[in-house]
């Protein structure tokens, strides 16, 4: 399925937010956004109302949108809902892993692990986690983890950034091989100190 200039605008502008590169109050300039991916206001506008719903932007009354700021008290709350669902999604997702699902778990976590820059490694981890738990067929409920990991990596940039540095991260690999061997108790300890370890 093509990149749309709504998706391709959005996912930059969330990207940039994520990363700290648009920080918390930075006013996003239609206009400019405009221009500099040559396309008229409506798609601008549409990527801005999935920014607005994913809570990364909000449109504030005669200051036009705006990055939102990070809440510090809301990342215990993000790290514990992760929790939750996640392995609520992994529960339904393990038993449908077939050989062409584990390639992809496997693929991301290759590039994962080759990441030489914090950027690339959050996409990268994402990647990871999404196709970990895609087989679970629950689409709410992706969503809404998809929602709690942009949370979490924006809080993972502010306290990171500067200290981050490419490693090899033996849960993930301990994941897969337990994802692999249809151990649902395993992979579902695992994933819960894994999520609870960035904390």
């Amino acid at each position: 399925m093509s990149e749309t200039a709504v998706d391709k605008i959005f996912r930059a502008l969330m990207e940039r937010i994520v990363t700290g590169d648009l920080p918390a109050g930075e006013k996003l300039r239609q206009d400019h956004i405009a221009r500099d991916y040559d396309v008229s206001h409506v798609p601008v506008r549409e990527a801005f109302l999935r920014l607005e719903a994913k809570g990364l932007a909000k449109s504030i009354p005669h200051k036009g949108m705006r990055v939102t700021a990070l809440e510090p008290t809301e990342i215990r709350e993000v790290i514990e809902m992760r929790v939750a669902l996640e392995v609520l999604a992994l529960t339904h997702a393990l038993p449908r892993h077939d050989a062409d699902t584990l390639a992809q778990v496997e693929a991301a976590r290759e590039a994962c692990d080759a990441a030489q820059d914090m950027v690339l490694w959050d996409r990268c981890n994402r990647q990871f986690h999404t196709a970990l738990l895609q087989p679970c067929e629950m689409p709410r409920l992706l969503s809404a983890i998809e929602d709690l990991h942009i949370t979490a990596a924006r809080h993972l940039f502010v306290h990171w950034r500067d200290r981050w540095t490419p490693r090899i991260d033996s849960d993930h690999d301990a994941l897969l091989e337990a994802v692999t061997a249809q151990d649902l108790p395993r992979a579902c300890d695992i994933l819960r100190r894994h999520l609870r370890r960035v904390s």
